[in-house]
């Protein structure tokens, strides 16, 4: 019976939780394994746009209308698009009219986390390897430590899962891009001139083979990427905001600011992508979701989304069907098929980054996207 299954989720991501979530919903007793210590261990990165298909989808199947309402930003949906020249080539005229609106990532997760059991999440949990009980069930294993034995174990750990080697041999394979991220506080009253450059949303520089995007994030923070197309070992003599800024010397005052407000922490962020069409034979009582099946370059913004609404459709399936390998092989088959447009245009956008003529395609996308709305 699907209502006495033993679930351990890897990964207390957005589509990990979510999954823990809808289940918990509905009665079944589930277990999320998290390496990081706690929910504010590490920054959990920038802000996402959830699509009414997919990510909201996803918090309305678990319950979480009213909790996504709360840390929404309609207003800060805007695009604006400059060469590096700053000359401003687009600008959305409405960045509250649209149906995606902005969210954290560290807000997302707490509204998951706090919609689930003490104890549902264990932190500080870093799972070494998965190992067969039997012929049917998966124990984790923690250094000495054993977790299990599960029925299901679904790996939502992400990109260097280690869930995924059990059933897949793919591992990501470096982009040629690389992102180096920085960020700006305070910026309405420290740096008005700056906030007003960025808009209600996200600003786009593009020029000499570089760009820059920059979000506007909750409690007026900004959050820059610096894109190159380089090699993976580049970053390493390029992690300061000096050696950033002199990477787009010539650019125009206005946009180099955006370097001298910066605070001192500077990551770099190499992006990595599993195959378009990955997939992987069946194995009873393994599965995956988000960027553990299928990682994506984030340009598309659909990594996020396409994880919240695996984990959907997965715990559907389990709460429909009687037979839990008949349930999870039912969503893999559909998710193979459906992530494919998504992450076909993700490798696409990936491709045409910084080349000749990449300005005018990023110009072209967002007229079209404001036609569409």
């Amino acid at each position: 019976m699907t209502n006495s299954l033993r679930i351990a989720i890897v990964g207390a991501g957005p589509g990990g939780l979510t999954l823990a979530r809808i289940l918990y919903r509905h009665g079944l007793a589930v277990t999320v394994f998290e390496r990081e210590g706690g929910p504010l261990e590490r920054p959990q990165g920038g802000t996402l746009d959830l699509h009414v298909e997919s990510g909201q989808l996803a918090l309305q199947r678990a319950g979480l209308e009213h909790a996504f309402k709360r840390i929404a930003r309609y207003e800060d949906q805007g695009s604006r698009l400059m060469d590096h020249h700053a000359n401003l080539l687009f600008e959305d005229p409405n960045p509250d009219a649209g149906d995606r609106p902005e969210v954290d990532r560290t807000a997302l997760r707490q509204a998951l986390l706090d919609s689930l059991p003490h104890g549902c999440v264990k932190w500080g949990v870093r799972i070494d390897e998965v190992r067969p009980v039997g012929d049917r069930c998966w124990a984790l294993h923690q250094g000495p430590v054993t977790h299990g034995p599960f029925d299901l174990v679904v790996g939502a750990d992400g990109a260097w899962s280690k869930v995924r080697p059990l059933l897949s041999s793919y591992q990501p394979q470096y982009s040629g891009l690389t992102f180096i991220e920085f960020g700006i506080d305070d910026v309405d009253r420290q740096h008005p001139h700056l906030a007003r450059l960025v808009g209600r949303g996200k600003l786009e520089v593009a020029g000499e083979a570089k760009a820059l995007i920059v979000q506007r994030n909750a409690h007026a923070h900004l959050r820059g990427y610096a894109i190159f197309r380089v090699p993976t070992d580049w970053a390493v003599d390029h992690l300061s905001l000096p050696a950033l800024k002199a990477q787009f010397s010539g650019w125009h005052p206005d946009v180099l600011a955006l370097f001298d407000a910066a605070n001192e922490t500077v990551v770099a962020r190499p992006i990595h992508a599993l195959p378009v069409g990955h997939r992987w034979s069946h194995r009873q009582g393994l599965t995956l979701i988000g960027d553990a099946a299928h990682l994506m370059s984030p340009f598309g913004g659909e990594g996020v989304n396409a994880a919240m609404l695996d984990a959907a459709e997965l715990a559907q399936h389990l709460l429909e069907t009687p037979d839990c390998t008949a349930a999870v092989q039912a969503y893999e088959n559909h998710m193979f098929e459906r992530v494919m447009p998504a992450a076909q245009g993700s490798a696409e956008g990936a491709a045409l980054q910084l080349s000749h003529d990449s300005l005018a395609l990023s110009l072209a996308h967002l007229h079209h996207h404001l036609t569409t709305q």
